[in-house]
């Protein structure tokens, strides 16, 4: 079994940022007004930050992690790990955009970096890796970068994915402490499922050629090549409202968990309404103690637990109350998780906007 329990570990610190520029799904010129209507009402997503085409996710990622790295008052030469998990990284294949953030953020050279590619799922298994190395207190600060500007991944012609997806830049940091409360996290993965969410062509398995920029029409608005990023959105959603609730009732039987008592917030990933409310009617979920965020910033992607507790619940962390959250994450892989961690007296700048 992918579970781990991990002891030692106290959330810190949460920052987020996003673009100033804000666009609204009847703006977007695929839709029409009626069908902007109906996307707006049944998807949940009426705006979206979205930035210009020279604003890479490491840049929104280090202006959240200055932000968070000054109110904390670490010195950057305490930081010893660096995580950036992005599927959208400066370079492709190299070098790792980690490395090229430690030197932007000025931190130490003796500090330990790493990317992690894993989508939505990201910050669940950003915790996941960081928190298992500094469990153990041969390291005591980490400081975990997770954001996307995913849009750009896809064909701008493609209805089934141009209305959902925001930009972010989250920092996290993590410190060692034998005092914190321990943290769950439990993984779980689907590898047959993984064409539902994928860019066929810019691998090594299928490297790019003329023919990946030559567009298809595959209907119902969506037009796009080999290398542009695909969603089945039929199979995401089977997915999405199975497999995931399973696990969260799993955890929730396996530690007698009291849904109404025992958890402050669920932090549930804001793809989209019609699947957030799937998982909190599936699973008699108290509606108040689930907050939503999707309807002002979209699909973040990685992003989506921490800008929750950045746009929605900051106050509850900033105070000196102990907040257990549940959060779960689905998405690329076909992976999803779940986890249980607690936090109080957390620093959490308010939304950084560039």
């Amino acid at each position: 079994m992918a579970r781990w329990t991990i002891q030692n570990v106290r959330l810190a610190g949460v920052s987020a940022c996003m673009p100033k520029h804000i666009v609204r799904t009847v703006d977007i010129d695929l839709m029409s007004a009626e069908d902007a209507a109906l996307f707006d009402e049944n998807v949940g997503i009426r705006e979206r930050r979205v930035g210009d085409l020279s604003l890479c996710a490491s840049d929104l990622c280090q202006a959240a992690a200055e932000k968070l790295l000054a109110d904390l008052g670490w010195e950057k030469e305490s930081i010893d790990m660096l995580v950036f998990e992005s599927v959208t990284g400066d370079y492709y294949p190299t070098p790792p955009t980690s490395c090229v953030l430690q030197d932007r953020l000025g931190l130490s050279t003796d500090c330990f970096c790493i990317d992690l590619p894993m989508g939505c799922c990201g910050t669940l298994y950003a915790i996941n890796v960081a928190g298992n190395m500094l469990t153990t207190g041969n390291i005591h600060r980490a400081l975990l970068l997770v954001g996307d500007t995913a849009l750009r991944m896809g064909s701008m012609q493609d209805k089934s994915r141009v209305p959902l997806f925001g930009d972010c830049g989250t920092a996290i940091a993590l410190e060692y402490d034998e005092k914190a409360e321990d943290i769950v996290i439990d993984f779980h993965t689907l590898g047959s499922g993984y064409k539902a969410l994928m860019t066929p062509h810019g691998g090594f398995r299928h490297p790019i050629t003329p023919d990946s920029f030559v567009q298809e029409d595959f209907g119902n608005g969506i037009v796009r090549a080999p290398k542009d990023t695909m969603i089945d959105g039929l199979a995401v959603l089977t997915f999405a409202i199975s497999r995931p609730p399973k696990s969260i009732q799993q955890l929730i039987d396996d530690y007698q968990i009291d849904v109404e008592q025992d958890i402050d917030y669920f932090l549930i990933h804001q793809a989209n309404k019609l699947i957030v409310d799937r998982v909190v009617k599936k699973l008699h979920l108290p509606v108040d103690k689930v907050p939503y965020d999707l309807e002002e910033f979209g699909n973040l992607g990685g992003a989506s637990i921490p800008s929750l507790m950045v746009t929605r619940i900051a106050d509850r962390l900033r105070s000196n109350t102990s907040t257990k959250m549940l959060c779960s994450s689905f998405g690329l892989g076909l992976s999803w998780g779940t986890m249980i961690i607690s936090a109080n007296n957390v620093v959490i700048p308010e939304l950084i906007e560039v």
